[in-house]
């Protein structure tokens, strides 16, 4: 059991045996969670050789397309050389999700090796995602107006002036989080300016109501980390007033990020339904307002890397690894019942959830 559910809070109801002082689930979950305790594999257990290959084989892949599109002239080279490297940036990013996700002392050293060697240089460590990553899961925040990864709390589908803000914000967000690490250094001017810093610009989120609590703050990993990132900050402008990089190596990194980032709030866009009330009350409905996708077309393929596709499978058992999920979706097709509502949770394409998205307007309060 600890291998199952010592990866989340346990509000969370991360496993299937986890026990929470919590209403009682919906038959069909209970059914769910029932199936995944007698199945003939343990799908909760982590693969350390799939992380490990995973991550890194795609930060190699990264860094050497960003190496070539950085330091060649030539445009038939460049445009390919950004486009796979934006694509490989996005997938080894990826795993910062699946950090939040691992217990406690599993894969310590892959943590520490993501975060060096990934979150550190693309400026995105886990310790300003984590924290907020499992308030979105949580029963207490989950569509509410503070959960920081419900996209329509960001911004009013249907609206297109709160779209094009949304989207101008998407645009700004690489440089607001060069400038949150670049100018890490005067939040300590001030304990207030520090509070003020820490509860509001260390997550990564686009939504202003969304506050960090600063009491869950593991302080020496997360202020390590803020050196590191400011070191890496300042080293991007130092480069080019040292003469040692041209100017225009700092707009290039602004379009990988901001590429990057872009395709990231574009799949958000599809994690959920959105389904247009003021909040989702109760973790079945929770279940329900989250989607799994099933088809193979490009944008599905290129938003949800490495079975991420698997969403509402993922919120009804956050700490069943990646590499499981589709192995446990499949799973559960074959021993639900065929009117399961765990069946509706499919969706053909990512495009088929995003543009309703893009047109509801949420329920007057």
């Amino acid at each position: 059991m600890a291998a199952t559910v010592a990866v989340v809070e346990p509000e969370l109801g991360s496993g299937p045996n986890s026990s929470q002082h919590a209403p009682a689930p919906a038959s069909w979950i209970a059914d769910a969670r029932a199936k995944m305790r007698v199945a003939p594999q343990n799908f909760f257990a982590v693969r350390a050789g799939a992380f490990w290959f995973h991550a890194f084989s795609s930060m190699v892949l990264a860094y050497a397309s960003a190496g070539i599109y950085l330091e060649t002239s030539i445009w038939w080279i460049k445009i390919p050389a950004f486009l796979s490297a934006v694509f490989w940036l996005y997938r080894a990013g990826s795993f910062v999700h699946e950090l939040c996700h691992l217990p406690k002392n599993e894969l310590n050293g892959f943590k520490v090796a993501w975060n060096l060697l990934i979150g550190v240089p693309t400026l995105t460590p886990s310790t300003f995602f984590s924290r907020q990553h499992r308030d979105h899961h949580s029963q207490r925040v989950y569509s509410k107006p503070e959960d920081p990864e419900y996209v329509v709390n960001c911004c009013e589908p249907g609206r297109w002036r709160s779209l094009l803000g949304y989207f101008a914000l998407i645009a700004a967000y690489p440089i607001l989080i060069f400038l949150r690490f670049f100018l890490a250094p005067l939040s300590f001017l001030h304990p207030r300016l520090r509070a003020w810093t820490l509860e509001r610009t260390s997550s990564f989120t686009f939504n202003p109501k969304y506050h960090r609590d600063l009491s869950q703050i593991h302080y020496p990993s997360f202020l390590t980390m803020e050196l590191l990132c400011w070191l890496r900050a300042s080293l991007i402008p130092l480069v080019v007033l040292l003469g040692i990089k041209d100017w225009t190596r700092m707009p290039q990194l602004y379009l990988l990020g901001f590429s990057v980032v872009l395709i990231n709030q574009l799949r958000q866009l599809a994690d959920h339904h959105f389904s247009g009330e003021e909040h989702v009350d109760g973790f079945e409905a929770h279940i329900a307002d989250s989607c799994n996708f099933t088809g193979n077309d490009l944008l599905t393929r290129l938003f949800f890397p490495f079975a991420i596709r698997y969403h509402a499978l993922h919120h009804l058992f956050p700490s069943l690894p990646y590499h499981n999920l589709a192995a446990a979706h499949q799973y559960l097709l074959r021993e639900l019942p065929a009117d399961s509502p765990y069946r509706d949770l499919d969706q053909g394409s990512w495009w088929n959830v995003a543009r309703h998205t893009l047109k509801l307007r949420r329920a007057p309060a």
